[in-house]
């Protein structure tokens, strides 16, 4: 498909020397010397590439307002600004309300060209990319779990190797890095997985209750007890027991769990008859057990009991390299879900997502890309569709005049800041930029040279 670009200026000289300079190899060059008939073949056309006058009708003002108006429309468009009156004030502002680029008036051709190469570089990368990105998905997927961080490749090994011999399992981690996840790969992979899974929460479990919660009750036991029930060890007989939060059990259920566990029989509460059940068993926690027992307020006996086998899953923030992947994970899950047609997330969105800290690990991920599917106006998910808490700059993001730098400027210092947090990964902090890779080498080699000239 033929990419256009859609030129928007009041002075037709501007408009004729752009379509002299960018109308050929397969650019289709549209242009209006007014805003609202330019705005309107936006809307229309929907081209990924805007070069648009900050002085529309001799107002930096309207300029801005047409802008927004088209990131709002669609987030995925690249909106140049030019202006032959450059401000470092107004720059920031193009930046912050979605602007990809600021040039300045008279336009340099050369440096022109190069930047839409660019962006058409960019936008035939992203279009592999959703294809890949697919195959990728399909490939770093194991038992439901998506991830090709080495942490959780040897996660993965370990569950391979265990699941065909544990009775008892240790899942850690802090809370939303996939704890249930982990266990149901467990369950799969065992000799029990054609019969049940049950999950059960022990914080969701009242202390007086647990008992018969867990091992069941016989009609008459108490009050309210009108006819014998089977507990959740009685259900699971032949397949496995999730039980989540396990650090969560009084010190007198875990004496009976602890008994269950070792000669593998329950006794209904008010019954004195025992019932031998055959399953396995696996415990989570995002709690420290270890220092709950120096505490004495988890079993040590217990523990050792669980832990023959234990798996320990690290957070978001130690395996942002599956970010990318997670992203495309959930929007195709959501917006089959929504009945969305949702393509991805702008560069703005990826790059936000990529410097949070996501304490919530990966639940919270999941949760604010489903509420962005929900929010999304168009194909894009831009940072306004996210939730307030991303929408928030960090705390150590630049409020004074230290912001108030060129376009030009503000990207090479992001760049380097990126290149230093990522210990010159260029391929990753392509990634997280949402650039392609032959892209970052082009600036890179851009910087250098600046660097010689200025030192010559």
């Amino acid at each position: 498909m033929q990419q256009q670009l859609l030129a928007i200026d009041d002075d037709p000289q501007t408009l004729m020397l752009i379509s002299a300079a960018l109308g050929q190899d397969g650019l289709e060059i549209l242009t209006d010397g007014e805003a609202e008939a330019g705005f309107k073949t936006f809307l229309r056309v929907r081209p990924r590439i805007v070069l648009l006058d900050l002085a529309m009708g001799a107002t930096a003002r309207r300029g801005m307002e047409l802008l927004e108006l088209m990131i709002h429309a669609d987030p995925g468009a690249n909106v140049i600004l030019t202006s032959a009156h450059y401000s470092a004030e107004s720059a920031v502002e193009a930046i912050q309300k979605g602007a990809c680029d600021y040039l300045t008036k008279p336009l340099d051709i050369e440096r022109l060209r190069e930047r839409v190469a660019g962006l058409r570089a960019e936008a035939e990368t992203r279009r592999r990319t959703l294809s890949l990105d697919q195959k990728l998905l399909e490939a770093c997927q194991f038992e439901g779990i998506v991830s090709r961080s080495p942490l959780m490749l040897d996660v993965f090994a370990r569950i391979r190797r265990v699941a065909p011999h544990f009775r008892t399992a240790l899942v850690t981690g802090a809370t939303g890095t996939g704890k249930e996840l982990v266990a149901r790969a467990l369950h799969r992979l065992s000799p029990a997985s054609k019969d049940r899974f049950v999950a059960c929460n022990c914080s969701a479990l009242v202390e007086s209750l647990a008992e018969s919660e867990l091992f069941g009750y016989v009609k008459g036991a108490f009050t309210g007890a009108n006819q014998d029930r089977a507990g959740l060890f009685e259900n699971a007989d032949g397949g496995t027991l999730f039980l989540d939060e396990i650090g969560d059990l009084s010190p007198g259920t875990q004496a009976k769990l602890l008994r269950v566990l070792q000669d593998h029989h329950v006794r209904r509460v008010g019954s004195s008859a025992r019932r031998k059940v055959d399953l396995r068993v696996i415990a989570a926690t995002n709690r420290d057990l270890r220092t709950m027992i120096r505490e004495g307020t988890f079993r040590e006996d217990l523990y050792y009991r669980l832990a023959t086998v234990e798996i320990g899953l690290p957070g978001l923030a130690d395996r942002r390299e599956d970010l990318p992947l997670l992203q495309r994970y959930f929007v195709d899950r959501f917006a089959a879900e929504y009945k969305r047609q949702i393509a991805g997330l702008t560069r703005r969105a990826q790059s936000r997502i990529a410097t949070y800290p996501w304490p919530g690990n990966i639940r919270e991920l999941e949760n604010a890309l489903g509420n962005a599917c929900m929010m999304a106006d168009g194909r894009f998910i831009d940072i306004n569709d996210l939730p307030e808490r991303l929408r928030q700059l960090p705390r150590d993001y630049p409020r004074t005049d230290e912001a108030l730098v060129s376009l030009e400027e503000a990207q090479r210092r992001h760049i380097l800041r990126v290149l230093e947090r990522v210990g010159g990964n260029k391929l990753r902090a392509a990634r997280i930029l949402g650039i392609g890779r032959n892209t970052i080498y082009k600036m890179l080699s851009r910087l250098k040279l600046e660097e010689r000239n200025l030192s010559a």
